[in-house]
């Protein structure tokens, strides 16, 4: 994506919003950790992204969203339209509005196979509403502006999650619940613990209950998502620090590290240092 294609605003690198508007293919041939808050809203335009490993295609008016950590590359991308929204925990908490705005788990650290939402024609007109009001107030620079853009990329996000919940169909808080408190301890914990009991004692319920539970939402088991965390965890820093396989497997609460060697190469089929070497 070359920068002269690129219009930015930005409020005190907290809070940004680029527009590109091209026609020519815009490849990056390389991994990103993403380090703050981003939604991608592709207007026009199609290709193939890889998130934290996995590979996922689109095809015109998609937006996605990541989280602090994730890690973001292109293998293929032509876009002619295509919007970037950023923000930073301390501009816009989603943990804290999440009982508002219900983004958590829907749209950010997303509970669901695809990352995409795909708006209407309807919501694209709502949507693009709220990004020209945001330009405009980027541009003003007047009292009180931070508590605008706040109050635009709040609107942005409910948007985005009523067409998430039109287009999927998304279970009840009372089944979702558990879930999002579950990935919540695990994320703050899964350095240190890795078993569902554990996890089920602070929750106050047993490991079947959890499993049950997890069973209802037909996702993996909750064994599963602790090993998966750990594993991304792991691939995260393999290509991102100069950290030793022995570093990183005490770092991820394995107090041998031939033993972490093996939990990774089970699971992947390469030791960690081919994983290094290959990315």
């Amino acid at each position: 994506m070359a920068v002269q294609d690129i219009t930015k605003y930005s409020f005190k690198d907290t809070f940004s919003l680029s527009t590109v508007q091209f026609d020519k293919a815009c490849t990056i041939n390389h991994n990103e950790q993403i380090n703050a808050y981003a939604i991608y809203w592709i207007q026009e335009g199609k290709g193939t992204y890889n998130i934290d490993f996995e590979e996922y295609s689109f095809d015109d008016n998609v937006l996605f969203f990541l989280s602090p950590g994730q890690v973001f590359s292109v293998d293929s991308e032509k876009i002619k339209t295509a919007y970037k929204l950023t923000f930073v925990r301390d501009f816009y908490c989603i943990q804290t509005h999440d009982k508002e705005v219900a983004c958590n788990g829907i749209l950010f650290n997303n509970i669901y196979e695809t990352p995409f939402v795909k708006p209407c024609e309807k919501d694209t007109a709502k949507l693009n509403f709220i990004l020209e009001s945001l330009v405009e107030e980027f541009q003003q620079n007047e009292t009180a502006q931070y508590d605008m853009l706040q109050a635009y990329l709040k609107q942005f996000i409910i948007h985005a999650v009523r067409v998430k919940k039109e287009n999927h169909v998304i279970k009840e808080d009372t089944e979702t619940r558990l879930f999002k408190d579950f990935s919540l301890l695990v994320e703050q914990n899964f350095k240190k613990l890795h078993s569902v009991t554990d996890y089920a004692n602070r929750l106050g319920i047993s490991p079947k209950s959890v499993t049950k539970h997890f069973q209802k939402l037909g996702t993996k088991t909750p064994s599963e998502f602790i090993k998966n965390r750990i594993l991304l965890e792991a691939k995260r820093q393999l290509i991102y620090t100069d950290n030793t396989v022995k570093e990183i497997a005490f770092e991820l609460g394995f107090n041998d590290p031939a033993y972490f060697t093996r939990f990774f190469t089970k699971a992947i089929s390469k030791s960690p240092l081919q994983f290094k070497k290959e990315h």
